[in-house]
Formats: C-alpha cells, structure tokens, sequence
C-alpha cells in the first residue's frame, strides 16, 4: 500500500470501524427493542437504560471523533490493527449491555450488576486507549482538549476499579450520571458549531 496516499487509505479504515461501530449500534437498538416489544420478558431498570443510552452516544462519539485521522500521514497495519482493537472494545461493552438471554438473571440490572467486573475492566482499557487514539492525531489535537482531558482517563480509571468491586446501585446510578454528563459536557464544547 506504499503508493496509496493516506488520504485514499483513511476511507477504507473508517468502513471498517463504521461497520464495527453499527454492529454496536444495532446491538443495543435491538435491546431497546425488544425492552418495548416485550416488556415483562426481561425486568428492565433505569441504571440499564442509562448505560444503553450512554453507550449510544460513546459509539457515536467514537465514530465522529476518528475524522481526525483524516490528517494521519503514516498508516501502518499497527496503527489500523490499534484502532480496529479499540473499536471491538466499544462493541463488546455494547454486547455487555445487550445480552442474548438473560434467563439466569433477575432483569438487565441483575445481569449488568453480576458482569461489571467484565464491562468496567473493559471500559478502563477504552480509556487508555482514548489517550492512545488521541496521540496518534498528534500534538495539536491532543492540546484541543485541555486540562480536562488529561484528569479524563486516571479518573475514569480508578471510578472502573471502584466499579467493579462495588455493587452498590446508587453508585452505579452516579456512576452513570456522571458518565453522561462528561457526555454532554464534550458534546456541547466541541460540537457547539
């Protein structure tokens, strides 16, 4: 691929992560299905919804925030194999969010409670794997975000390993506020025009 400009590779690399994202996406749209479809199969909780609508928004962030690499000058099989494996991150914490059955568990809470070792061990990995991505788009963008962006993965960090050994609901329940409002705080300093 040495005679391909990386802005002739860069598409190519975003199908493949665009098309890891929408399996996500789809994933947890079918969840919300089926909570509307059938709503006394599978006993749903406002700490389940609350991470389904945060995942939705972190793979839709995830999916506009990779338009940087549109100025990445090197692509290289690491490089794509990274971001494919950051990808396939967010879809299994979709998948975690979103299980076949749950048969064995009373409800989606029940279930996301008993597999938060799993989803918060996943969702610290995704947030080292943020400051990699971010200093792959190199120092410019990295300075773009501030002094918030680099409290972002320590903090997120030791909330995944509190997480993981507390199953105390009202901590998951502000666990998941704050997720949503670090959301939004993003979405309305970046994406504001």
């Amino acid at each position: 691929m040495e005679h391909m400009t990386s802005a002739e590779i860069f598409p190519h690399i975003r199908i493949l992560l665009g098309t890891v994202i929408g399996l996500g996406l789809v994933r947890l749209l079918m969840t919300v299905a089926a909570i509307v479809q059938h709503p006394q199969r599978a006993k749903s909780s406002p700490l389940h919804l609350l991470w389904l609508g945060s995942m939705v928004i972190e793979l839709i962030l995830f999916w506009w925030w990779e338009f940087a690499l549109f100025h990445l000058q090197t692509w290289t099989f690491g490089v794509t194999l990274f971001l494919v494996a950051y990808a396939v991150m967010l879809f299994l914490l979709a998948a975690l969010l979103s299980p076949d059955n749950i048969s064995e568990y009373d409800g989606y809470e029940d279930f996301f409670l008993k597999r938060r070792q799993w989803f918060f061990g996943l969702f610290a990995v995704v947030a080292l794997f943020d400051v990699i991505d971010t200093l792959l788009k190199g120092a410019q963008y990295w300075e773009r975000f501030g002094p918030s962006y680099f409290l972002q993965a320590p903090i997120g960090i030791v909330i995944c390993i509190i997480a993981c050994y507390s199953a105390n609901r009202r901590l998951h329940l502000g666990i998941v506020s704050l997720h949503i409002a670090y959301q939004l705080f993003q979405i309305s300093r970046y994406f504001n025009g």
